[in-house]
């Protein structure tokens, strides 16, 4: 799942009489149509990117950690070269087709679903098959016309509760994966599933550094410094090296990451990973109706995610018209499909449009030049894969905390507590997630508890046809076993 970062505002103020173009680059990117300028374009491509840029750190670690049926792992330097390849080419063609100052990469939160939920039970090539498919059926869903109104099927207050719950998985995995949190071994026959620390306490230079780091994000958020998350990811990581080769300890605990300074930061990058796709292999390992509504909940966290991120930068950047709408979306929606199934091709998860593209739009940029600009650096930072795999999780893991919480601070106030016929589907959806360490039983819980408590208020009438269909859906599949049908 995106980031909300800080912005600051635009030093310089939007023309309201646009001067006439000055050439075929002006003309064909609306630059000086939009009130803008090629230097603001570039700066605010430039923004994008390093608020951005923590993602080829934060999306190798999360799908790197995850094993599949077989027990593999993906390796990390692939990783990085996947997602640095993908967001940069689904940038570059969000400029040059949407025309729109948005940058695109791997999500927060699609990538914990893939790494978590569907990996374990099929291998990574069938997994990413799957977010193939679910970037297919945006594509179908926006060439119909069919984005907008399934969109509108689901109250807003559920959406938020979806982007909450994600927020909060998120936090949680940062946690765990930073070992400031830890699993309670059953051998405690306790009900309590997790501890501070390794042992109710917390130990070790490494949870230090993840402690700091936490601490240094969030006040660089408070300060509203640009780029908050990224400063503090370079700055552990310098500080675990520093650790790693001075600390008088035989065992520091990184993980899978030893913050060891490379001998050699720049490599010829790895597309190892770019192809290796099954696309219905997955339905084989999970059956058909489960492989369906894994597919589903890929769509689901892309689908709603992208569409706030769209209207929410176009509202900054003062791209929507005097109706609320921005003009040529289903360009913009269909590069995001695309990007989601570019995602799976390349094994680096669906890819989506990130909010973090407000920090370009707070230098200024108006249009899809800034895109081109932050996806050339994305480019560039293919030959970099050496600098990016030192980092260890507990200097990237204070990112997904944070997350957590900018996604929760966005999102929940515009849930209608005062309605229970929502308030209730939508606390079921956010605590779920964590709950039950699943993202799908927090939308399958929450669509089927909205839909029985409007029946029963007398307010089925309310509910769109499509969320009876999922929600019997969802019913239906806690309802195999019972069935002996699982």
């Amino acid at each position: 799942m995106p980031v909300a970062q800080p912005t600051t505002e635009s030093p310089e103020p939007t023309s309201t009489a646009p001067k006439p173009p000055a050439g075929a680059l002006d003309r064909y990117f609306r630059i000086t149509e939009r009130g803008s300028t090629l230097p603001r374009e570039v700066r605010g491509g430039i923004a994008t990117f390093f608020t951005m840029a923590y993602i080829l750190v934060l999306n190798p670690i999360i799908l790197a950690s995850a094993t599949d049926m077989t027990g593999s792992h993906l390796d990390s330097a692939q990783l990085v070269t996947a997602t640095a390849l993908t967001a940069g080419l689904t940038t570059l063609l969000m400029g040059v087709i949407g025309n729109v100052p948005i940058g695109l990469a791997a999500g927060l939160g699609v990538n914990t679903i893939v790494a978590l939920q569907l990996a374990p039970k099929m291998t990574w090539p069938d997994a990413m098959g799957m977010v193939v498919l679910a970037g297919f059926a945006i594509m179908i869903l926006v060439a119909t016309g069919l984005r907008e109104r399934v969109m509108n099927a689901v109250p807003l207050g559920l959406r938020k509760a979806i982007a909450i719950g994600i927020g909060l998985f998120i936090s949680l995995v940062g946690l765990v994966d930073s070992g400031f949190v830890s699993r309670i071994p059953d051998a405690a026959h306790t009900t309590v599933p997790l501890q501070l620390g390794g042992n109710g306490h917390l130990l070790g230079w490494p949870v230090l550094v993840f402690v700091l780091g936490l601490l240094l994000t969030l006040v660089l958020i408070v300060r509203k410094v640009p780029g908050a998350i990224l400063i503090s990811i370079v700055v552990m990581t310098g500080l675990a090296a520093v650790i790693d080769k001075l600390a008088d300890i035989p065992a520091l605990n990184w993980g899978l990451t030893v913050p060891a300074w490379p001998g050699n930061p720049v490599a010829a990058p790895d597309f190892g990973l770019v192809g290796k796709v099954s696309l219905f292999g997955g339905f084989e390992k999970v059956g058909v109706l489960t492989g369906v509504l894994f597919v589903f909940t890929v769509l689901m966290s892309c689908f709603f995610d992208a569409m706030g991120t769209i209207l929410g930068v176009a509202d900054e950047a003062h791209l929507l018209d005097e109706k609320g709408d921005l003009p040529g979306i289903n360009k913009i929606l269909m590069v995001d499909g695309i990007a989601t199934a570019a995602g799976g091709a390349t094994s680096s998860s669906a890819n989506t449009c990130f909010v973090e593209s407000t920090a370009g739009v707070g230098e200024g940029a108006r249009t899809g030049f800034a895109s081109i600009v932050t996806g050339l650096l994305f480019v560039v930072a293919l030959f970099l894969t050496p600098l990016a795999t030192m980092v260890p999780a507990q200097a990237a893991t204070p990112a997904l905390v944070a997350v957590g919480f900018l996604i929760l601070a966005n999102s929940v106030k515009e849930i209608d507590w005062a309605d229970h016929t929502i308030a209730i589907p939508a606390f079921l959806t956010i605590v779920m997630m964590p709950f039950t360490y699943s993202i799908t039983n927090g939308i399958g819980f929450g669509f089927i508890a909205f839909c029985v408590l409007r029946l029963a208020a007398g307010r089925g009438r309310e509910v769109p046809a499509a969320m009876y269909v999922v929600a019997a859906v969802f019913a239906f599949y806690y309802l195999m076993p019972a069935l002996g049908l699982l």
